[in-house]
């Protein structure tokens, strides 16, 4: 390579990482985690879980003896935000022996990707901040540039700490009737940042479902998972049949905005202290959502409140066998200092 071009190109890169590194010190800041007194959370100054700490013993709700997992499958071709992608190699093949007389071999993989924020994926409490007068407000009021913090784990915002706890709860699934309530087989991408557009879904909305599914009040402690049909774009019993450029059809469509919860109804879930909101989509809010905030609710959910998020799940056999109240069981994964978590969560009922 010419040595001007290559000296050039660091040039440019180290202005990238500068300008990157600097741009705390002069973004637009928001002291309303502050002036609102977000912190302490209700459990104290030292928690470091959020809602998890209200999970309680659901197991009556186990009526049939089923099972459905509720994870869909990491693989490379799967739909992702942004640059995220999924890279798993078998290095070898096989990547080691023999060994023996029996000529034992083993295989193991290589993975590279964003593990806590990829395919089925809990947001944990270092994936949303806010920029303050003091620094990048995370929950409960811990800074990132706090000295547990650094590019090599989260500390005290660890991923690990909600997973010491995990979740057991009444998982409620909200949005069965998504056909009786808007007269469409799935909710459309919003076109309007406001109440009334078919793809975002208000508290009214939530009031309306949970009175037509006779599912009665939402409790302290339940889990809240939102079917709007747009995560059937990436149905996971169809996807390996779809052709490559099916694929990526598929893929700019499920990017391109989504159904889902409005500030409005992540509002009211908070005010019933549930301890977990997901859905079959990439955020489980709608984008654009209600309002002129992107992702207020992973903001006033998380940040605010330390109710977690979990994200494209599988509701597809839920919905086929007509249930929408279960027994809800997930872990985040124990990986210290990670920012969330992939996983299969597990539906009883």
């Amino acid at each position: 390579m010419d040595l001007s071009i290559k000296t050039k190109n660091i040039s440019s890169a180290c202005t990238v990482l500068t300008c990157l590194l600097g741009a705390s010190n002069t973004w637009p800041q928001n002291d309303e985690p502050l002036t609102d007194n977000w912190a302490p959370s209700e459990w104290g100054p030292d928690d470091k879980a959020g809602s998890v700490n209200r999970t309680t013993n659901a197991m009556k709700l186990v009526k049939q003896g089923k099972v459905a997992t509720l994870g869909k499958v990491y693989q490379q071709d799967a739909p992702a935000f942004g640059s995220r992608g999924w890279r798993m190699t078998i290095p070898g093949l096989p990547s080691g022996g023999p060994f023996g007389e029996q000529e034992l071999v083993y295989n193991d993989e290589y993975l590279a990707t964003e593990i806590g924020q990829i395919g089925t994926q809990f947001d944990g409490p270092a994936h949303i901040g806010v920029i303050t007068s003091e620094g990048e407000f995370f929950y409960n009021r811990r800074f990132f540039h706090d000295d547990d913090i650094t590019t090599y784990g989260t500390g005290s915002l660890g991923v690990e700490h909600v997973a010491e706890i995990g979740f057991v709860c009444r998982g409620v699934l909200v949005l069965l009737d998504a056909t009786a309530l808007r007269g469409m087989d799935a909710l459309p991408i919003p076109q309007e940042s406001k109440r009334g557009d078919p793809g975002i879904i208000t508290d009214d909305d939530v009031a309306a479902m949970i009175e037509r599914q006779n599912l009665g009040a939402i409790n302290e402690g339940d889990c809240v998972f939102l079917y709007t049909g747009h995560g059937n774009i990436w149905h996971p019993s169809e996807w390996d049949a779809y052709s490559p450029e099916d694929k990526n059809s598929r893929i700019a469509k499920f990017n391109s905005g989504e159904p889902g919860f409005g500030i409005s109804a992540c509002e009211y879930l908070a005010t019933r202290k549930i301890i977990l909101w997901g859905a079959d989509t990439w955020a489980s809010e709608a984008v654009p959502g209600e309002g002129s905030q992107p992702f207020e609710c992973h903001i006033k959910m998380m940040t605010k409140r330390g109710i977690w998020n979990l994200e494209n799940l599988d509701l597809s056999k839920l919905i086929a066998d007509g249930v929408n109240e279960f027994l809800f069981v997930w872990s985040p994964l124990k990986m210290k200092g990670a920012t969330g978590s992939p996983g299969n969560p597990i539906a009883l009922y």
